[in-house]
């Protein structure tokens, strides 16, 4: 019974995942994610059934378009193939609970923030308002006492101002506005892991910046924008799913 709805949660995951991918390459465009069929960016063919099943389509394209050949972003593949082990996997973990339902609504609007970003640099505040509220959702229903419950609003509050003062202090070189409320709903989201959460995010950030100055072969290494919040996705999932807090090893 609890493999079946593991199995059910991850293929809805898939579809969000794919979902996910078309309201990111449509929104503030001026087009419709609800209307309108799906096409191919480079031949403008429309998309078929069988171009639209989630993972299991671009694998058997070898992740080209059927009509001209041109490669469709392996980005699309990876959210649909993370959503959906992250929704098995956050079930194993929480069971059908109202804390479930306001984590897997997290991860759909944390994907989306994630691919936008990705594509735009930009976080989009509707969404990462969406994702502060179901933090908050999923903070109340997971904390077990008040003084949990607060403790974990108190921890996502002064990494949110960290996140904040470290963007005026540096006048927005540093860090991002956007990545502000994304720190706070995650460390709402992950509230016992949310120093773990902090402190990955950070060491991967540095790894891949590092690596991306490294490899960049000519031209100017100043200004290069590298979006932070997938690095913040990847550290906060990471910390909670390892259950990770150093603070609880430093007590030790």
């Amino acid at each position: 019974m609890e493999l079946g709805i593991a199995v059910a949660l991850g293929c809805l995951g898939a579809i969000l995942g794919s979902f996910v991918g078309v309201v990111a390459e449509r929104a503030y465009t001026g087009q419709s994610f609800v209307t309108g069929r799906s096409r191919c960016n480079s031949c403008a063919r429309d998309l078929g059934p069988t171009d639209l099943v989630p993972v299991l389509s671009y694998l058997a394209a070898l992740g080209r378009c059927r009509g001209c050949g041109s490669k469709v972003p392996a980005l699309y593949l990876i959210v649909e193939a993370l959503l959906a082990v992250l929704f098995a996997f956050v079930y194993i973990r929480l069971g059908l609970t109202f804390e479930l339902l306001s984590f897997l609504a997290a991860l759909v609007t944390l994907a989306f923030i994630v691919v936008y970003d990705l594509k735009h640099t930009v976080v989009p505040t509707a969404a990462s308002n969406l994702l502060m509220l179901f933090g908050a959702f999923a903070a109340v229903f997971a904390a077990g006492s008040l003084y949990a419950l607060g403790v974990a609003f108190l921890t996502a509050g002064l990494i949110a101002l960290g996140f904040f003062l470290l963007h005026v202090c540096s006048k927005g070189r540093a860090m991002g506005l956007g990545d502000t409320p994304v720190a706070l709903g995650l460390s709402l989201l992950c509230a016992p892991y949310a120093y773990g959460g902090l402190l990955l995010s950070f060491w991967t950030g540095a790894v891949i910046g590092i690596l991306v100055l490294v490899l960049r072969r000519g031209g100017p290494r100043m200004g290069i924008e590298v979006p932070f919040v997938p690095f913040l996705a990847l550290g906060y999932l990471a910390a909670y799913f390892f259950a990770w807090n150093p603070l609880e090893l430093m007590v030790r």
